[in-house]
C-alpha cells in the first residue's frame, strides 16, 4: 500500500493511490474568483499534473461542499479546445468571421501565432509611439470583474498604467450605484452575515435572484423557512427565486425608491419603528418622517403596479415579524434612479432597528469589511512621477463615446483584460464602431476568442484560476481565502501579474515595485490597519485555505473569558451604531447628496426611459436586459456544456402585450428603439408583467446578425455612482418573420 496523507485545510494533499503506485495525485485548495458573491472555496484534484476533478470545499462555511452548475463544469473551461494558448497577431481585417458557431476555434484563423517576445516588443513599441505622438493618456486600460482575485483585478496592472500615465478607468458598470447608495446611509458597504439568514423569520429578496446567482445563500434561507420564515421576492421578473417564494411582488421597473418610501410611510405613521435605535444611531429622522408623507401607499401604487393594501401589508409584516432581513442585489441599481433606490432600501433596517438582531439587517455587499491594503497594491503615487498629476478618467460605461468622440487626446491604444466590452458594454453599435477603427491599437489578454478579440490587433493567452496563485476576498461573506495554483499554465498562458511585470520591463520602467512577486504583493495587501485582518497572514492562509475576518473586540473577549478560542459569535456590524460616517450614525439625511443635485433625504424620480416618460408613447415597453441564469455576465457563454443549460435568443413577453401585437409564442420578432434593433424569438410565458419584456445577455457572435441585447441599451448613467442603466430601456416589438401563417 502506498502512503496516503490527509490534511483538509492545507493547500495540497499528496496521495499515492493503491491501484497505481506511479500516479501522483494531490488535492489543491483554491477559490472561485468569478464575479459572484459566494467566492466559493474549491478543491481541485490533480493527477500527474492534470486537473481531474473540481468540487466545493466541504469545510468552507458557505460553500459547504457544493458548487454552482457553471463552476461544477470548470474542467470543460480549463481544457476547452477553444482556449487561447499562444500570443497571436491579427492577420485579417477586424470583425467577426462570417458563419461562426458555438465553437470559437475558428476565430484563430484571423490571427497568426507569434512568440511572447514578439508580442511584448510590439505592444511596447506601439505604446511608446502613442505616448510620443499623442501623450500617455491616449492609452486606455479596460478591465473589470472577469476575475475578482486581488492580484489579477488590481495590483501590477494598476502599477503599470500608473507608471506610464495612461488614462484611468472608472470601473462603474456593475456595482457603483448600489455601493454609493448604501454608503450614503452607512458610510461603508457591509451587511448581515449569510449564515445568520437561517435565524431570520421574514426575508425579503429585493431584486435578488438568490437561487440563480447567490446559490450558497439558498440553503440558509431554506433552513429558515423550515423553521417558519417567510420569503418575499420583489422583482419585475419571475426569477427562479420568485418561483419559490411565499409571495412574489412583480414591481414595475425603476419604482423601488417609491416602494421603500411608501413602506416607511406606513411604518412611521403606524408607530412600527424603533424609537430607541433611531435616537441613538441615526441622523435626520424628523426630515425622513416629513418626506415620507409625500409617498402614501395609494399614490405609490400607481407607480409600482402594486395595490395600496399590498404595500401596507408588506410594510407591516416587515416591521413586526422579527427578525427581518433584506437581501438586496444589484438589479435594483441598474435603473436610472438606482443609487437612490439602494439608499432608501438601506434605510429600512435603520428605522425598524433590525440591525440589533441576529438574523436581521440588510445585505448588498460585505466587501467593505476586508480592508486590504489597496494603496500598497495599486501604487497610484506612481502616476505623479510619470505624469505630474492625476490622469484623466474615462467611465467604462461610456466606451462608445470614448472611442468615437473623445479628442483630448483621442484614445489610440487600448489594453483589455478581465472584461469583454464588445459583449457587455451598453450602446453596442457605438462600441463596435469604435473598436473597428483602423487607427486603434487594441490588445486583449483572454482565455478565449471572445466578441472583443474579434477587434484585437494582438491577443495574449490568459491563465484560469487553476493556473496561478491568488488572494481572494468576497462580497457575499466574511472569509478571506488563498487560491493556490493547481496546475502549470496550459500552452504559453500567463497571469495578469506576469504579463504586466514583463511589459514594465519592456517599456524600460524601473520602479522596484514593478518587479514584486505575487507572494510579496499578497504580503503587502495583508499589511493593513484594518483590525479585522489582525493575525491573518499569507502562511496561515496557505495552510488553512479560508479564514474568517477577526471580528474580535474587548467586550467579546471578556465574555468568552481567557480561552483564546476563535471568534464564532454572530457579527452584527451596526447593532450598536458604529456606522462609518463622520458621526458614527446612519444618515437618513445626507447633505452631501444636495451637491449632486439629489434630495438629501430621498425622492422618487421616474427614469427617463420608463412607462412614466414621454418617450413611452413611441417605445411603450420597458426592457430588462438581463443576465442569463447559467452564464456569469459574458463568462461561460461559449462553453457548450454550459450553453446547453441556457435558452438563448428569446424575448420574454406578457400575453397581453403579445396579443396586442399579434405575436404568439415561438414567433420571430424585432425588438427596436432609437439606438438599434435585434431579432429574437418570442417567449410568451408569464415571467414578466404587462408593459415589460426581457431578454438575456449573450455573446454577439453567438447571436444572428452578430449583435446582442446591448444594441438597445444606452450609455446613460445612474443618479449616483455613474453606473450603467441596463434596466431603464424603452423598446417596441413587432412581428419580424412569423413562424406560422
Amino acid at each position: 500500500m502506498g502512503l496516503r496523507t490527509t490534511c483538509d485545510r492545507r493547500h495540497a494533499t499528496l496521495v499515492a493511490p493503491p491501484y497505481n503506485q506511479n500516479i501522483v495525485k494531490k488535492v489543491v485548495h483554491a477559490a472561485c474568483p468569478h464575479d459572484c458573491p459566494d467566492a466559493c472555496g474549491v478543491l481541485i484534484t490533480v493527477e500527474d499534473g492534470r486537473a481531474t476533478k473540481i468540487q466545493g470545499d466541504p469545510a468552507h462555511p458557505l460553500t459547504r461542499g457544493f458548487l454552482c452548475a457553471k463552476v461544477a463544469k470548470y474542467l470543460d473551461r480549463v481544457y476547452s479546445p477553444d482556449r487561447v494558448l499562444y500570443p497571436m497577431r491579427r492577420a485579417q481585417s477586424k470583425g467577426p468571421l462570417a458563419g461562426e458557431g458555438v465553437h470559437r476555434s475558428e476565430a484563430a484563423h484571423a490571427f497568426e501565432r507569434i512568440s511572447w517576445d514578439e508580442a511584448l516588443d510590439e505592444i511596447a513599441a506601439r505604446f511608446k509611439s502613442t505616448i510620443s505622438e499623442f501623450g500617455s493618456e491616449a492609452i486606455l486600460p479596460y478591465s473589470y470583474g472577469g476575475t475578482l482575485g486581488k492580484l489579477g483585478y488590481a495590483s501590477m496592472d494598476r502599477r503599470f498604467f500608473h507608471s506610464i500615465g495612461a488614462s484611468q478607468l472608472a470601473r462603474t458598470i456593475c456595482s457603483e450605484a448600489g455601493a454609493a447608495g448604501v454608503k450614503s446611509v452607512y458610510g461603508v458597504n457591509m451587511g448581515t452575515e449569510p449564515e445568520q439568514f437561517r435565524q431570520s423569520k421574514y426575508i425579503i429578496a429585493w431584486a435578488a435572484n438568490i437561487h440563480g446567482n447567490n446559490v450558497h445563500l439558498w440553503p440558509f434561507i431554506e433552513e429558515a423557512r423550515r423553521n417558519g420564515a417567510k420569503l418575499i421576492v420583489i422583482d419585475p421578473y419571475r426569477t427562479r427565486t420568485a418561483a419559490c417564494a411565499d409571495w412574489h411582488i412583480p414591481i414595475n421597473p425603476g419604482t423601488d425608491v417609491a416602494l421603500a418610501l411608501a413602506m416607511m410611510h406606513v411604518i412611521i405613521n403606524e408607530n412600527l419603528y424603533d424609537p430607541d435605535y433611531i435616537a441613538l444611531h441615526t441622523e435626520g429622522f424628523d426630515k425622513l418622517r416629513a418626506k415620507v408623507q409625500e409617498y402614501p401607499p395609494e399614490k405609490v401604487a400607481k407607480w409600482t403596479g402594486m395595490s395600496a393594501s399590498d404595500i401596507q401589508k408588506l410594510a407591516r409584516e416587515y416591521a413586526t415579524v422579527r427578525p427581518a432581513v433584506i437581501r438586496m442585489n444589484y438589479g435594483v441599481q441598474r435603473s436610472q434612479n438606482g443609487g437612490m433606490a439602494s439608499r432608501t432600501i438601506a434605510m429600512l433596517p435603520c428605522i425598524t432597528g433590525s440591525w440589533k438582531e441576529v438574523g436581521g439587517g440588510f445585505q448588498l455587499s460585505t466587501s467593505g469589511a476586508f480592508g486590504l491594503n489597496n494603496i500598497a497594491l495599486e501604487r497610484a503615487s506612481l502616476m505623479e512621477k510619470s505624469l505630474g498629476r492625476a490622469a484623466r478618467t474615462i467611465n467604462m460605461v461610456e466606451l462608445g463615446k470614448a472611442l468615437n468622440e473623445v479628442n483630448d487626446p483621442p484614445v489610440k491604444a487600448m489594453y483589455v483584460y478581465n472584461s469583454n466590452p464588445a459583449a457587455v458594454c451598453p450602446n453596442h453599435n457605438d462600441v463596435i464602431r469604435g473598436l473597428m477603427r483602423p487607427d486603434l491599437f487594441t490588445v486583449v489578454h483572454e482565455q478565449f476568442f471572445t466578441d472583443t478579440t474579434d477587434y484585437a490587433d494582438v491577443v495574449l493567452p490568459a491563465t484560469t484560476f487553476f493556473e496561478h496563485k491568488e488572494l481572494q476576498s468576497a462580497y457575499g461573506h466574511y472569509y478571506l481565502q488563498m487560491s493556490n495554483q493547481a496546475i502549470e499554465p496550459l500552452g504559453e498562458c500567463r497571469s495578469n501579474t506576469a504579463v504586466f511585470r514583463a511589459l514594465a520591463a519592456r517599456m524600460g520602467l524601473n520602479d522596484e515595485c514593478l518587479r514584486d512577486s505575487d507572494d510579496e504583493m499578497i504580503d503587502q495587501a495583508l499589511e493593513s490597519e484594518n483590525p479585522w485582518l489582525k493575525g491573518i497572514t499569507r502562511e496561515r492562509l496557505e495552510n488553512e485555505g479560508h479564514i474568517r475576518l477577526n471580528f474580535d473586540s474587548p467586550i467579546l473577549r471578556a465574555k468568552r473569558g481567557s480561552e483564546g478560542r476563535p471568534l464564532n459569535d454572530p457579527f452584527l456590524p451596526f447593532a450598536n451604531g458604529d456606522f462609518r460616517t463622520s458621526s458614527g450614525k446612519a444618515l437618513l439625511y445626507n447633505e452631501a447628496l444636495r451637491e449632486q443635485g439629489l434630495d438629501p433625504v430621498a425622492s422618487f424620480v421616474p427614469p427617463d426611459e420608463s412607462r412614466h416618460a414621454a418617450k413611452s408613447k413611441k417605445f411603450p415597453l420597458e426592457l430588462l436586459a438581463r443576465k442569463a441564469d447559467n452564464f456569469l455576465n459574458s463568462t461561460f457563454t461559449n462553453i457548450p456544456s454550459v450553453q446547453a443549460m441556457e435558452q438563448t435568443g428569446l424575448l420574454e413577453m406578457n400575453s397581453a402585450d403579445a396579443s396586442k401585437r399579434g405575436i404568439r409564442d415561438g414567433d420571430e420578432v424585432r425588438a427596436f428603439n432609437q439606438r438599434g434593433e435585434i431579432g429574437l424569438t418570442a417567449k410568451v410565458n408569464g415571467t414578466v408583467p404587462p408593459g415589460v419584456v426581457a431578454a438575456r445577455l449573450n455573446w454577439a457572435k453567438l447571436t444572428p446578425g452578430n449583435r446582442n441585447i446591448n444594441v438597445l441599451t444606452s450609455e446613460k448613467l445612474t443618479d449616483m455612482g455613474n453606473s450603467a442603466t441596463f434596466y431603464s430601456v424603452l423598446v417596441e416589438v413587432e412581428l419580424f418573420q412569423p413562424t406560422r401563417q
